[in-house]
C-alpha cells in the first residue's frame, strides 16, 4: 500500500437523529498512513459523524457517499464494513457480560479475516504479543468483555480490539477520554503502530493531550454539524491556548456577511 493511496473517502455526508440534521455536509479524505484529528467544542457532532460513518443503527445517513478502499460502502452495514476493514473504537465502550475477551476477540479475527486459516493458527500468540505491547494483564482474556472495567481498562482493549483486527482505517470516538498519563501514553503508542502499518486514522478528540504523543498531519475543526477550519498539527496547538470562540466568531461573521 502506497504512502498516496486513499484509504478512506466519505462526500457530502449529512446525518440526522430523528428529525435533527446533526452533520451538515461533510467531505474528508484519508490517506494510508495519515491521522486526522477531528476537534471541536461539545455538542458540534463529531460522535454522531465519527459513528455514522461506521454505520450505527441510532443514526442516519441522509445525503452522502462512503468510499473505503475505493469501495462504496456506503448502504453497507457496520458489521460488514468491520469485515472490509473498518474500525470504530466507542467513546463509553459497552460491557458484554458473559463473553470473554478472547472469545470475542477470535470471533472477530475469524470474521476480519474470513476464517484465514493462518490468521486462526496464530492467534494466540499474536494476541499474547498484543497483550504486552499494550501492557495488558493476560488475565484479561479469560475476563468478560468491560465487565467491571476501568475507564483505561476499556479503552486500552479498545485499541487491543484494533490491533488485533488491523483495519484499512480506525475511526477513534474519544478514545484519550479519562485516561491517566500511563494510558495514554500506551494508548497512543498503539495507535502509532498501526499507523506505521499505513492504517489511515480519525481521531476525535477535545484536546491537545494525546496529539503530543500521536502527531497529527491533518487537524479539522468540527462546528455546528461542519468542518470550518483545517491545517496542520500547529491548528491544534491554536486551539488549545485560545479555545473555540476566535473560530465561532469567524465563522459567524463569515455567515452574517454571505446572508
Amino acid at each position: 500500500m502506497s504512502d498516496h493511496q486513499v484509504v478512506f473517502r466519505c462526500d457530502n455526508v449529512h446525518v440526522a437523529i430523528g428529525e435533527k440534521q446533526i452533520v451538515k455536509g461533510v467531505s474528508l479524505t484519508i490517506q494510508a498512513g495519515e491521522i486526522h484529528a477531528l476537534m471541536g467544542p461539545n455538542g458540534s457532532g463529531k460522535s454522531t459523524f465519527a459513528n455514522a460513518l461506521m454505520g450505527h443503527p441510532a443514526y442516519t445517513l441522509t445525503q452522502g457517499t462512503i468510499w473505503l478502499d475505493g469501495e462504496d460502502v456506503t448502504e453497507a452495514e457496520a458489521d460488514e464494513k468491520s469485515r472490509k476493514g473498518m474500525f470504530l473504537a466507542f467513546q463509553y465502550p459497552v460491557a458484554v457480560p458473559g463473553v470473554t475477551v478472547a472469545n470475542f476477540l477470535r470471533a472477530a479475527v475469524k470474521a476480519r479475516t474470513g476464517g484465514d486459516e493462518a490468521a486462526m493458527k496464530s492467534f494466540r500468540k499474536d494476541l499474547i504479543a498484543e497483550f504486552e505491547k499494550l501492557d495488558i494483564d493476560q488475565v484479561f482474556a479469560t475476563r468478560y468483555v468491560n465487565d467491571g472495567f476501568s475507564g483505561g481498562e476499556k479503552k486500552r482493549l479498545e485499541i487491543l480490539q484494533m490491533a488485533m483486527l488491523k483495519p484499512k482505517v480506525a475511526l477513534l470516538d474519544e478514545t484519550d477520554s479519562g485516561l491517566d498519563i500511563d494510558a495514554l501514553q500506551v494508548v497512543s503508542r498503539g495507535i502509532n503502530r498501526m499507523v506505521e502499518d499505513k492504517a489511515g486514522v480519525l481521531l476525535v478528540t477535545h484536546y491537545q493531550r494525546i496529539l503530543n504523543y500521536v502527531k497529527p498531519d491533518f487537524v479539522h475543526v468540527f462546528m455546528e454539524g461542519r468542518i470550518v477550519r483545517s491545517g496542520g498539527p500547529e491548528l491544534a496547538h491554536m486551539l488549545e491556548e485560545k479555545g473555540y470562540e476566535w473560530i465561532e466568531n469567524e465563522v459567524h461573521a463569515a455567515s452574517s456577511a454571505t446572508a
